[in-house]
């Protein structure tokens, strides 16, 4: 299988999630990641969503479905090779006294994950990356008793040169302050 990011701007409405994710619903198609949130631009909202599919054209038909309603602004369908993404994870990862040390260089320096808060039995280590990148660094840090994981949906910009404005409709768009 295939895995596409699906961008989505959006006027900031209330119902828009539901009517986007009711288009995926219909068509069976689970959604294995998805953030969203405001653009650079007031009132636009960007949906990141991460779908898996063996069909391109069941994808680009999805695409093509999300386009008709009507507060969507624009839609684009990538291969992970056309976008830069990552993701963020956090670790709660036991410190019991007498237990063997974390490495905090190699988790560093090889990992490129931080320590972001430290008590006396447990500390929170933050992974961005892929989700590859992640779990490499769950198998490595396992053995240290993890107390509490969670990941972000993944946060993608497209390759490409052109930016969101040139494909907004003609309007003066505010940026934020």
């Amino acid at each position: 299988m295939t895995s596409y990011t699906i961008c989505v701007f959006t006027e900031n409405s209330i119902g828009i999630l539901n009517k986007i994710t009711t288009i995926f619903t219909r068509r069976r198609i689970n959604i294995e990641s998805l953030t969203v949130s405001e653009t650079e631009r007031k009132g636009i909202s960007r949906f990141t969503i991460v779908i898996r599919s063996e069909s391109r054209d069941a994808v680009e038909k999805l695409v093509r479905q999300i386009r008709k309603i009507i507060e969507v602004l624009a839609v684009f369908g990538y291969l992970n090779e056309d976008i830069a993404y990552n993701e963020i994870a956090l670790f709660k990862v036991s410190t019991p006294i007498g237990a063997k040390p974390l490495d905090i260089e190699t988790i560093n320096k090889t990992y490129k994950a931080w320590v972001v808060y430290w008590h006396l039995t447990y500390v929170i280590i933050q992974k961005t990356g892929t989700e590859e990148e992640i779990f490499e660094f769950f198998d490595y840090i396992k053995p240290h008793e993890i107390l509490e994981f969670v990941r972000s949906g993944r946060v993608a910009v497209s390759k490409s040169p052109q930016t969101l404005v040139d494909y907004l409709p003609e309007a003066e768009w505010e940026y934020y302050q």
